[in-house]
């Protein structure tokens, strides 16, 4: 039914307002879009326009400034990474000259040692040195007396000054003191 209302109001003649283009309607139509347009040309466009290059700024903005932190972080890191590995050669010459000095003081404890023991020795044998010359001279005072004692024995009769030196050198020449030391050496 509908559909048969449509075609005889089609048939009269009088058609769709909105597909059947009127002059009147079509002036009105462009003035008002005239009239929208330079309102919003002037009002809205300018602020839109505005809006959206602050917008776009700001977004420059963050990306610039993002490319900057990221720069400054990737600067950041290779400075870390350096000094990191600069730290770590430090560490590893410390941990190097630290040895070297452990092993020198070692060494020199070493040497210390043999030198004091070289000291302890030489001094032992000095000591021994000397008390075997106290202990021949002792020897040859007590041989000494005990030649003029039995010389004053023998001869029964008592020699003077002379005559006690004379019987002591030829005593001391006849014992071999030479024996006795080389004797004392050879313990050693």
């Amino acid at each position: 039914m509908d559909a048969g209302l449509l075609l005889a109001a089609e048939e009269s003649g009088g058609g769709s307002f909105l597909v059947t283009p009127g002059l009147g309607l079509m002036l009105w139509t462009l003035i008002a879009f005239g009239i929208t347009y330079y309102v919003l040309n002037k009002l809205a466009f300018p602020r839109i326009a505005e809006a959206l290059d602050k917008r776009r700024k700001a977004i420059d903005e963050s990306i610039e400034s993002a490319t900057r932190t990221k720069k400054e972080a990737d600067e950041l890191l290779e400075e870390y990474r350096a000094r990191l590995k600069e730290a770590r050669e430090q560490a590893d010459d410390i941990v190097v000259r630290a040895r070297k000095a452990a092993d020198s003081l070692a060494g020199q404890a070493k040497a210390d040692a043999k030198s004091y023991r070289e000291e302890l020795m030489e001094s032992t044998r000095r000591d021994i040195e000397s008390e075997t010359r106290r202990a021949l001279d002792q020897i040859r005072k007590e041989v000494a007396d005990l030649t003029v004692i039995a010389t004053e024995k023998v001869t029964r009769k008592s020699l003077d000054d002379d005559d006690h030196r004379r019987l002591i050198e030829d005593a001391l020449s006849e014992v071999d003191f030479s024996a006795l030391t080389g004797e004392t050496r050879s313990r050693e």
